[in-house]
């Protein structure tokens, strides 16, 4: 018990202190995981033995896979079909291919180099993931096309954890010998007795694997919401928790029953639950166990990283690491090239894969155990692969770098061709848009409705509304929706940058188009306004003008003076921004701007002198 405290205390205080430094840093939470796993491992010698908590830790891509599922449905992940059979498969074949060339010019024999090529191909969905999610691109094309490739590399991993004992170079094993042998997880001979599928034929194990399968999609759609009703029953918040975890584990500890990996397992409950009215509970239940976990995986990545091997070959270990993440790269680079990818996607999709992942030290230790590699040439490849992971949080700060030269508004994802004009042209179809659009299409007016967010597209077209996926700052995309004969312009995207700059295109390219601007706050406001906008909404204005009324409603005033008092308000803002939009300048902090300061507190006495003024003047005409 003493010496497990102390094995915890040691990795949450490398967490808290490695973690945020590296986020203050710009280094992302990654790399201070895998920093703080190097000191309390290979420097100060405080833990030694990382396999048993890694075992732990794993569960973190886990609870990833089935939350990132969560938030995909069933048919986004049928859009997702091409990516997956095509960029995915040519990935691993082609990458396969370049490194067993590479092997086998070193040396090696075809099957210990077709091998190495085929652990050496899979990425690491855990750095992956995590990174994107941090640095919000996931939804990016370049990110969504990393994410089809990590869910096929995943998939791939079991017909791998087949092939292998057929790739061995000691001992002939025939296909009847290996054909059961397999059950997806390195600590096989630990957990034979509780196989499903040990002993069965092919087709029999085959016929279990499906089922299985079947169940849990069957228990996903008919099962999970009265489950959920139950417990909600119950009142108890922490049996949410206990039921998410139990999903979780559950799920994972069926999926190693049949061979099949855990996290491809809570990655298809996840889609099943996506449609789910308790899907938002299960994430915020899942979430921190997820993190935690995750952080703990990225230590001991670190922490097992043998630094005297490194030490005594550190040209050919480096050599090696720094081989695989150009060979990855350059097979990435064209296949994104030819999937149409460019420029930031292309980049985020080349560096962000480049690096070999942690099925890969899977692959390796149960290659060792079927005879396929040496035991020093399988040290050195796990010592390879933890160096590529190592570098990747890097290569995600050298796409930040190359990001800075590409447009920092837009995706580059091919738009959806636009087959409709109308008098009103509404970007950004969000909380805001979506009432714009509401209120206007049921006066009877037609709209052309814009966003790059695809989701949101596809949520609108199922409720019959239909969008177009692009950039709205595109000019090409606002020619195509019919700018030169619009009448109205909504402009209500969530970048505020983003919406400043279709403002200022729009009214340079259209001088009598009337321009309605959705704005984030007054400083937005004063930006809006300068770029032409001729109505400007503060998002939040008018609903907290609301509850103002609402407060002075129960503090004394009748309903008429509290009407009054927010009408005076409303109007003296109004005059307010016009005239502090003239005294504001974005090179400026508005703290630091005399002129504009000194107006706004003599604009703020007049508030107070225009209200007491409306109010006193009601009192009269009530008197008389």
């Amino acid at each position: 018990m003493d010496s497990f405290l102390f094995q915890a205390s040691v990795f949450l205080l490398a967490a808290v202190i490695a973690v945020p430094l590296a986020a203050r840093l710009g280094l992302g939470s990654v790399l201070g995981y895998l920093l703080a796993g190097l000191v309390i491992g290979p420097g100060l010698g405080l833990v030694v033995d990382t396999a048993d908590i890694q075992h732990y830790a794993e569960f973190g891509v886990v609870m990833m896979l089935f939350l990132i599922g969560l938030e995909l449905e069933p048919r986004a992940l049928w859009d997702m079909r091409h990516r997956l059979i095509g960029l995915g498969g040519l990935q691993i074949t082609l990458t396969t291919c370049a490194i067993l060339a590479g092997s086998m010019a070193l040396g090696l024999a075809w099957q210990t180099a077709l091998a190495v090529g085929l652990a050496l191909a899979l990425s690491s969905t855990a750095i992956v993931l995590q990174t994107l999610n941090e640095k919000k691109l996931t939804q990016t094309n370049g990110g969504r096309s990393a994410f089809s490739v990590l869910l096929t590399q995943d998939i791939a991993v079991i017909p791998m954890l087949v092939i292998f004992p057929l790739l061995s170079v000691a001992v002939f094993v025939s296909p009847a010998q290996f054909l059961n042998k397999v059950d997806g997880h390195a600590d096989e001979a630990h957990h034979a007795s509780l196989s499903l599928v040990e002993g069965l034929p092919g087709w029999g194990a085959a016929l279990v694997t499906l089922g299985v399968i079947a169940a849990i999609i069957l228990a996903g759609v008919y099962g999970a919401r009265p489950l959920f009703r139950y417990i909600h029953a119950a009142r108890l918040p922490e049996m949410f928790t206990a039921v998410a975890l139990l999903i979780v584990i559950g799920i994972a500890f069926l999926m190693m029953l049949v061979g099949l990996s855990p996290a491809l397992g809570t990655f298809l409950a996840g889609v099943v639950l996506a449609n789910s009215e308790f899907r938002h509970e299960l994430e915020s239940d899942v979430e921190p166990f997820k993190g935690l976990l995750l952080g703990l995986f990225f230590i001991t990545v670190g922490a097992g990283i043998d630094i005297d091997a490194l030490f005594a070959e550190p040209l050919t270990i480096m050599g090696m690491a720094l081989a695989v993440i150009l060979i990855k790269g350059a097979v990435l680079y064209g296949l994104g090239r030819s999937f149409g990818l460019r420029k930031r996607g292309l980049w985020l999709f080349t560096l962000g894969l480049a690096q070999a992942g942690e099925f890969g030290f899977v692959l390796i230790s149960f290659g060792r155990q079927q005879n396929v590699f040496t035991d020093v040439l399988g040290d050195r490849l796990l010592l390879v692969i933890a160096m590529t992971m190592l570098i990747t949080p890097l290569l995600f700060l050298l796409f930040d770098y190359l990001n800075k030269g590409f447009s920092k508004v837009v995706e580059d994802t091919t738009a959806d061709t636009i087959d409709e004009e109308g008098p009103v042209i509404i970007a950004g179809i969000g909380r805001f848009g979506q009432i714009v659009n509401r209120l206007v299409r049921s006066a009877g007016h037609r709209t052309v409705v814009l966003d790059h967010d695809i989701k949101t597209i596809q949520l609108m077209r199922r409720f019959g509304v239909k969008g177009f996926f692009g950039d709205p700052t595109r000019p090409e995309l606002m020619h195509a929706a019919g700018i030169e004969t619009a009448r109205v312009l909504v402009a209500a995207l969530d970048d505020s940058k983003a919406n400043t700059k279709l403002v200022a295109y729009a009214r340079r390219i259209r001088p009598d188009l009337h321009i309605v601007a959705r704005a984030r706050d007054r400083t937005h406001v004063y930006a809006l306004y300068q770029a032409g906008a001729n109505d400007i909404v503060r998002e939040m204005f008018d609903s907290s003008l609301r509850a103002g009324r609402y407060v002075l409603e129960n503090v004394g005033m009748t309903e008429f003076e509290a009407a009054i008092a927010e009408e005076t308000f409303y109007h003296h803002d109004r005059k307010t921004i016009q005239e502090l939009a003239e005294l504001w300048d974005p090179s400026v902090p508005q703290a630091e701007n005399a002129a504009y300061v000194a107006r706004s507190k003599e604009l703020e006495r007049e508030l107070e002198a225009e209200l007491y003024t409306a109010l006193t003047a009601r009192g009269k005409q009530d008197a008389a």
